[in-house]
């Protein structure tokens, strides 16, 4: 069987073959190439300053316990930062245990901080108890899916984890599959202005709202899955039982296939949704947070998402 050398260090043989840049790395060249797409990442849009206490997201999947991983290592070389991590428990039977099962080993073996939310004890009721009642509620079946619920509350739930633990930024595991998906959503649901709040820092600055950073933004997806396979990081594989039901899905297979016969469209989205933020910022509606009327967490309208689903379904 013939091997390939790598095309960085020349003494390995190859491993893998980046279809874009037509690189073939070596499991040694190929990790610390992620690792480094990380640190520029980081470096390019200020995420951190040397002193910053960081929260990660951590949901037990490869993306987010990869970045842990990342970060950590990362970590180490400024002794005046602190990390830490959160798992939010959505309540999905047979899907999230196993996932918190994982967080919380990874969160050990690293020796960082391990915090766990839930819908549960937020919001009284699980996931799976909402999309029960959405189902009761919603006529033909024609609501919001369960994603969206999940989406809005989660992210209430990684905030209010952030604000109560104090940290300065909270590191979520978005890649570049999920911001070129998110880009098309938006334009998919008429919304095409809010790309511009897609971001590697989201800008907003409130005092009840911790700023979201993205030091994955820049790596695509099934790099992400090959480097935690490579560093043999023990992760949940099992997708989640609510993900086919929403849009993104079958934006992702799209992309997928499109990727598959035209090497690097992914990254041409990306380079046209940076090249064409400034002039949608200009003409967007500036988003100012305010305190929801009724929940008192910060919103760009009088009564935030959470609070209005909630509502919908008679829970507040």
């Amino acid at each position: 069987m013939s091997t390939v050398p790598c095309t960085l260090c020349k003494r390995r043989d190859a491993v893998f073959m980046r279809p874009y840049s037509g690189e073939k790395l070596c499991v040694r060249c190929f990790t610390r190439s992620i690792e480094d797409k990380v640190r520029v990442t980081i470096a390019k849009y200020e995420m951190f300053k040397p002193t910053d206490k960081i929260m990660v997201a951590v949901s037990g999947g490869k993306d987010s316990v990869t970045l842990l991983h990342i970060l950590a290592k990362i970590e180490k070389a400024f002794p005046k930062a602190s990390l830490c991590a959160v798992t939010v428990d959505e309540g999905i039977k047979g899907y999230r245990d196993e996932a918190l099962k994982f967080a919380a080993s990874n969160c050990r073996k690293l020796g960082v901080n391990h915090a766990v939310t839930s819908f549960k004890e937020l919001y009284g009721y699980s996931l799976d108890e909402i999309v029960k009642m959405t189902l009761e509620k919603e006529e033909n079946g024609k609501g919001l899916t369960p994603c969206a619920y999940c989406g809005v509350l989660r992210r209430r739930a990684l905030n209010l984890a952030a604000r109560e633990a104090g940290v300065d930024k909270l590191a979520t595991a978005h890649n570049l599959d999920d911001e070129a998906q998110t880009m098309l959503l938006n334009i998919l649901h008429g919304d095409a202005l809010r790309i511009a709040r897609v971001k590697p820092v989201l800008a907003d600055v409130y005092p009840k709202f911790v700023q979201r950073v993205k030091p994955m933004c820049k790596v695509l997806e099934k790099e992400i899955a090959l480097y935690a396979y490579l560093k043999r990081i023990k992760v949940q594989s099992v997708p989640c039982p609510y993900a086919q039901t929403a849009l993104r899905s079958d934006i992702r297979v799209m992309l997928n296939r499109i990727e598959e016969k035209h090497t690097g469209t992914k990254f041409t989205l990306i380079k046209s949704l940076e090249r064409i933020r400034p002039a949608l910022e200009a003409v967007a509606e500036e988003a100012k947070l305010r305190d929801c009327r009724q929940c008192g967490e910060p919103t760009v309208s009088e009564i935030c998402k959470p609070c209005q689903m909630l509502r919908k379904l008679d829970i507040r």
